[in-house]
C-alpha cells in the first residue's frame, strides 16, 4: 500500500464509522415503545386488591351499611395509587343504586378504563349483600 492511498483509506474508514453511528441512531429512533397490553388487567387487579383489602376487616360493608360515602371516598383515595381515577357505584340485591352521592375522585381522561365487579356482604345481624362496580383509569 502506498503512502498516497493511506489518506484515502482513513477517509473511507471515518465515513463508514459515521454511517454506522447515524444508522444506529436512525434504527433506534424508529423502534417504538410497545404499550403494555395488560395495563388494563393490571389496573383491574389493583382495584380488586383494594376492595378485598377494604373488605378484609368488614369496613367496606360497614361504610355501605352506615351510608358513610365520604369515608369510603377517603379510604379509596388513601389505598389506591396516585394517578388513578375511580368511580364506585354500590347496588343492593335488587340492583338498585345504594349510594346517594357520587363516589369518585374525578373524570376519566383515559381511553383505557378497567372495570371491577365485587360482591360485599355486610357484617350486621341481618344478612345483606351489595354489588360494587369500580371503574378505574390512569390519569393523563
Amino acid at each position: 500500500m502506498n503512502r498516497q492511498n493511506k489518506g484515502q483509506i482513513r477517509v473511507i474508514e471515518a465515513f463508514l464509522a459515521v454511517l454506522i453511528i447515524f444508522s444506529s441512531f436512525a434504527v433506534s429512533a424508529n423502534l417504538s415503545v410497545k404499550q403494555n397490553p395488560t395495563k388494563r388487567d393490571d389496573l383491574a387487579s389493583v382495584g380488586l386488591q383494594v376492595l378485598v383489602e377494604l373488605d378484609y376487616d368488614g369496613s367496606l360493608g360497614k361504610y355501605i351499611d352506615d351510608g358513610e360515602w365520604s369515608a369510603l371516598l377517603d379510604a379509596l383515595n388513601l389505598v389506591l395509587p396516585a394517578g388513578v381515577s375511580f368511580n364506585l357505584i354500590v347496588y343492593d340485591d335488587q340492583m338498585n343504586q345504594v349510594n346517594t352521592s357520587v363516589i369518585s375522585n374525578g373524570a376519566f381522561s383515559s381511553q383505557e378504563i378497567a372495570f371491577v365487579e365485587y360482591v360485599c356482604a355486610s357484617q350486621g345481624l341481618v344478612f345483606k349483600w351489595y354489588l360494587i362496580h369500580l371503574y378505574l383509569a390512569v390519569t393523563a
